[in-house]
């Protein structure tokens, strides 16, 4: 029982943590006066985040941060090839927004991935679907989803511009793509059933760039 209370008492902390951060960050970016400001502090708040997450994480142990440095790399790895080779994703670069950058790519882009696919592998964890690739598949199509969400917001707040008018079919292909990807390497790692703050951190990034879309 001891051992149950020390951890419910970390998750509880994070999902605080999450929600009062998210809905400060858009009340700021709501403001035309504050939004440079928040633009700023969007590199901190991914790193509050990874902290948080890392935190609330039910046995932390070298896996949890091998999975961590993996996802971050292949996430950075596969966002250098859309920049400067263009097989991924489309022709795009990206801003200041998401802070300081390694070879034209923000560092904390790698971050971002392991974030979402966290999130999203957490709420596979909590479905009821047996089979591994049905899973991965569903999880690719939220991923996706959040996608078409973040992108107008994400080119609205410079966190990155594309080329073209439009944002690219391929754009969304390539998540999809890469997020099976990650999210295999997920499943792989076989992680013990995790507690709610992922969740929340997914739902709060649903209602967050929902809301700026509106």
């Amino acid at each position: 029982m001891e051992r149950q209370k020390d951890i419910i008492k970390p998750a509880r902390a994070a999902i605080v943590i999450i929600i009062l951060f998210h809905l400060v960050g858009l009340v700021g970016f709501c403001i035309p006066s504050l939004q440079s400001l928040f633009k700023q502090l969007v590199p901190y708040h991914l790193l509050l985040m990874l902290l948080v997450i890392i935190f609330s994480h039910k046995w932390v142990d070298a896996k949890f941060f091998i999975f961590i440095i993996l996802i971050a790399v292949l996430g950075f790895t596969a966002e250098w090839l859309g920049v400067h080779k263009y097989w991924i994703f489309g022709d795009y670069s990206y801003g200041p927004t998401l802070g300081y950058k390694l070879l034209d790519i923000p560092l904390l882009i790698g971050v971002n991935w392991f974030l979402l696919i966290y999130s999203v592998g957490v709420l596979i964890q909590y479905s009821r679907l047996r089979n591994a690739l049905i899973r991965i598949l569903l999880g690719a199509a939220i991923l996706v989803l959040l996608d078409v969400l973040i992108e107008p917001v994400a080119i609205r707040f410079d966190y990155w511009n594309w080329e073209s008018a439009g944002i690219p079919l391929k754009n969304y292909g390539c998540w999809f793509g890469l997020s099976i990807l990650l999210l295999s390497l997920f499943e792989l790692f076989r992680f013990k059933k995790q507690n709610m703050a992922a969740l929340v951190l997914l739902i709060t990034q649903f209602v967050f760039f929902g809301v700026l879309n509106l």
